[in-house]
Formats: C-alpha cells, sequence, structure tokens
C-alpha cells in the first residue's frame, strides 16, 4: 500500500491488524498513535513484549497464562482445599470471573467450544485434562458462553462426567443485573423465567 511510510511501518499495520477488534483502519490509526509517541510508548510497548515472549507461558494444570506454570492461581495455597472447578472456554473468561470476585476457586481452561462446521472436535480441546482432573473437586461449574456451540460442549462434558459422583452445575443465564424486561430478547426472557428461584 502506497503512502504509509515504508515496509517496515506496513508489516506493523498487518501485524496488528490480524488483533482480534482491529481492522486495517484501526491497525494504521494505532500505528500512527505509537509512532508519533515513539519514546513514550512505542519502546516501553516494545520491551514489554520482548518480555512477554520470553516469561508468559500456559499453565500446564489449568490452561491459563502466566509467568509460571503452575500458575499464581493454581499454586495460591486459598485455593488448594476448594471443592469447585469452573470451566470456561478461554483465558479471558477466567480473567473476567477473576474481575468479578468469584472467590477461592480453581479454573480449567477448554482452549475453545465444539464446533463440527469449524472441524473442532473434542481431541482439539482440554476435555480429557477436565476429565482428569475431576475427581479432585466436589463440584464442577460449566461456565461456557449461552451459544449452541457452548451448549453443546456443556452437555458433552456433563455426559462425559456422569461416571463421577460430583455435582456438574453450569452458570445461571437470563435477566442482567439492572437489566430492564423490555429491553430483553425472548430467549433471554424464556431462560430467565425457566431458572427461575425461590425468594
Amino acid at each position: 500500500m502506497s503512502g504509509t511510510g515504508g515496509r517496515e511501518i506496513e508489516q506493523l499495520i498487518q501485524l496488528l491488524a490480524r488483533l482480534p477488534g482491529l481492522g486495517p483502519r484501526s491497525a494504521r490509526r494505532a500505528v500512527l498513535h505509537l509512532i508519533k509517541r515513539k519514546d513514550g510508548l512505542m519502546v516501553p510497548l516494545a520491551a514489554a513484549l520482548d518480555r512477554a515472549v520470553e516469561t508468559v507461558v500456559e499453565c500446564a494444570t489449568c490452561g491459563n497464562v502466566d509467568t509460571s506454570s503452575p500458575c499464581s492461581i493454581c499454586t495460591d495455597p486459598r485455593r488448594a482445599e476448594s471443592g469447585m472447578l469452573i470451566v470456561v472456554e478461554d483465558v479471558a473468561d477466567l480473567w473476567a470471573l477473576e474481575r468479578a470476585g468469584v472467590g477461592a476457586v480453581r479454573y480449567h481452561v477448554l482452549g475453545g467450544v465444539l464446533s463440527p462446521l469449524d472441524g473442532i472436535g473434542p481431541e482439539d480441546l482440554t476435555i480429557d485434562q477436565l476429565i482428569a482432573r475431576a475427581s479432585e473437586f466436589s463440584e464442577i461449574v460449566l461456565a461456557v458462553n449461552a451459544t449452541v456451540e457452548g451448549q453443546t460442549t456443556a452437555h458433552f462434558i456433563t455426559d462425559q462426567l456422569a461416571k463421577l459422583d460430583l455435582k456438574v452445575t453450569r452458570l445461571a443465564h437470563g435477566v442482567p443485573v439492572g437489566g430492564e424486561l423490555d429491553y430483553l430478547d425472548e430467549g433471554t426472557l424464556s431462560q430467565a423465567l425457566k431458572a427461575r428461584t425461590s425468594l
């Protein structure tokens, strides 16, 4: 592409455009912002990326990313006695639950969901590792997204865990905190009614 200022800049734009939420236009804006703030932003960012490449690893136990394996969550003594294992699709979901302050629980990252149309089967996820860990816990919480693929994955895992004597639950689905019924879709309202609780 002409006018971008050279091969190096174009390569940077193309690499940034691969990130989720960034297309070519947003990537160009980000690159220009970095260039304008070279010493204050670009140099520290490059150094941080270099350090991350050298130090960040995937936890062999749960699938989280950290600078050690097992990760800081798996080695946290407050979580060692937790009888609850929360199963999530990816690391971003784990981080979201941690930000929400769900307590001293442990996690298992599946690495995605079952999706036959995309060629993703059980062998492409960490389901076997989950089954191997499951007997350490009294409850497995399936915190997968309320998509067709997420629910298919939850059913598959539930079937795999059926032979073990433990409680398998899933996150409640329905009316969000602060939500107004008039603005919710029919599927959400229907699920909220089915999952109603006593007061």
